[in-house]
């Protein structure tokens, strides 16, 4: 009965989030910077926003960062002073109300990079996604719950109870090793430690090199 009650409230959260995308989506048309000459036509819009293959899981991410993937770049939407506080290492900031710049567009039109879009949740990280997605910007992802959800499942897991499948168990070793990675440190392996606490941790640097662009701003490559 529950696992019934719960399925028909994800049910309708993911209509409702579909319903609020193609309005958002609809809204985004009617807009003067995107006239029917520039970027994907709108039938191509809204198959695109409904569809869920937009979305990466911060266990994906916290794998491409462990792997050391190049092929990925972060960008942080995000306030400047909010990405100062934390960031994700080798991450660029564009904060939202510049997205439509010619700086951020070097950065945000890849065709050599998949770009990972995250926000505080993934509300802004949508709205990002889909003036992007307008303008027929390519190999675009948005993290799932955001900045968020990253704390919630990397930086700080949760430990499963003896009882939990194997596979919760399997899950929580692999994200407790991905947040030692960046530099967290667990009582169970390191007693004198009372909680969790997040060391900073330089990263190596890599440039990115923007696509097709006069201008550069500043930034410290993909993962």
């Amino acid at each position: 009965m529950i696992n019934r009650k719960l399925a028909k409230v994800l049910s309708f959260r993911y209509v409702f989030l579909a319903i609020l995308f193609v309005v958002l989506a609809g809204g985004l048309l009617l807009l003067p910077k995107y006239d029917k000459q520039e970027g994907i036509n709108p039938e191509e819009l809204l198959s695109n926003v409904i569809s869920p293959e937009r979305y990466i899981s911060t266990d994906e991410l916290a794998e491409i960062y462990v792997n050391q993937d190049p092929s990925y770049i972060v960008v942080d939407l995000r306030s400047e002073d909010e990405f100062k506080k934390y960031s994700l290492p080798n991450s660029i900031n564009i904060p939202f109300e510049t997205l439509l710049s010619e700086d951020a567009g070097a950065y945000l039109d890849q065709d050599q990079y998949d770009v990972v879009l995250i926000s505080t949740d993934n509300f802004i990280a949508n709205k990002a996604w889909m003036i992007c997605n307008r303008l027929d910007y390519k190999n675009l992802h948005v993290l799932e719950g955001g900045m968020n959800e990253w704390f919630n499942t990397i930086i700080n897991p949760k430990k499963p109870t003896e009882n939990m499948p194997t596979t919760e168990h399997n899950l929580y070793s692999f994200r407790k090793a991905a947040s030692m990675h960046f530099g967290v440190a667990f009582p169970e392996d390191i007693k004198v430690f009372k909680k969790p606490v997040v060391v900073k941790k330089t990263p190596p640097k890599k440039v990115v090199v923007p696509k097709k662009k006069k201008k550069k701003m500043p930034t410290e490559g993909g993962c």
